[in-house]
């Protein structure tokens, strides 16, 4: 069914795993990422940047997400990623998604909280769960560069204000990943993942899992990770791929001969995360 996040991360709290969510950049990657989630029997999260949302249409991803969540027989949460202004966030929640999330990461704490607040006062009367992020994740995000000496890990004493003032339903955390990395992996602060969720109770989420070695997946699943962010391998894959194909293909063949390679190729990538977030013992 089409629903929100605290739906599925309730239940993958209860399982100790995560629930990926996977960025789509056209309504083409939907069939790849959905039927890679029906495939393996989990919940799925499909998130959009704000210029995403714009070029494909909020409402048109919508109605995509409620009918393949329906077809798939599928949890699946259509999610605003990375939203800094409350009209592009009202907009998406008029429009049918199901979650949002208000990055007020770079604005003094107070400032932050009062956002995030107001956020969650207009999302709470549609039923659209809200997430934040408090600290700093470096890297690039969709076209927007953290510079490193901006990059600041969550504080777990400004975690539990920040999440008792706002009530919101996960929290995105700062503990060394970054946003666009995938030509190398990063060293994820462990000890500071445990104090975090020592202080809070409530899902926490990974921005820029690309970046995250396997092996440390099921470790940060059981210290708390809920929700896994996956968007520039998908990109990296779909765009290697259509490379490769278009160069060679005439010019009178179907489209569809291209940008099915291309939805098969970032099918295999989602099915291998999505195993690796079921947290399974070997």
């Amino acid at each position: 069914m089409y629903t929100n996040l605290r739906t599925v991360l309730k239940t993958a709290d209860k399982l100790n795993m995560a629930v990926g969510a996977f960025n789509t950049h056209s309504l083409e990657m939907l069939p790849a990422i959905i039927g890679a989630a029906k495939e393996e029997g989990t919940p799925v999260i499909i998130q959009t940047s704000v210029g995403t949302a714009k070029y494909v249409g909020h409402g048109n991803l919508a109605a995509v997400c409620k009918s393949m969540s329906e077809q798939a027989g599928i949890d699946v949460v259509l999610h605003l990623d990375h939203a800094k202004e409350y009209e592009d966030i009202k907009e998406a929640i008029d429009a049918g998604y199901s979650s949002v999330m208000f990055d007020g990461s770079s604005l003094p704490f107070k400032e932050n909280i009062l956002k995030t607040r107001q956020i969650i006062e207009y999302a709470k009367k549609f039923n659209v769960s809200v997430e934040a992020e408090l600290g700093i994740v470096g890297g690039t995000e969709d076209g927007v560069a953290a510079d490193a000496s901006e990059v600041r890990y969550t504080d777990p004493k400004e975690a539990v204000e920040f999440v008792n003032q706002t009530g919101i339903d996960a929290l995105a955390v700062a503990i060394g990943t970054n946003h666009g990395q995938y030509k190398s992996k990063t060293n994820i602060n462990f000890e500071r993942l445990k104090e975090i969720k020592e202080a809070v109770d409530i899902p926490l989420v990974i921005h820029g899992g690309t970046g995250v070695k396997d092996e440390d997946v099921r470790k940060v699943i059981d210290l708390g990770i809920r929700k896994f962010n996956v968007g520039t391998e998908l990109l990296v894959t779909w765009t290697k791929k259509s490379k490769e194909l278009f160069g060679e293909t005439p010019e009178n063949a179907s489209l569809r001969n291209n940008v099915v390679p291309c939805i098969d190729a970032v099918n295999e990538v989602v099915r291998r995360k999505i195993q690796l977030f079921k947290n399974i013992d070997d």
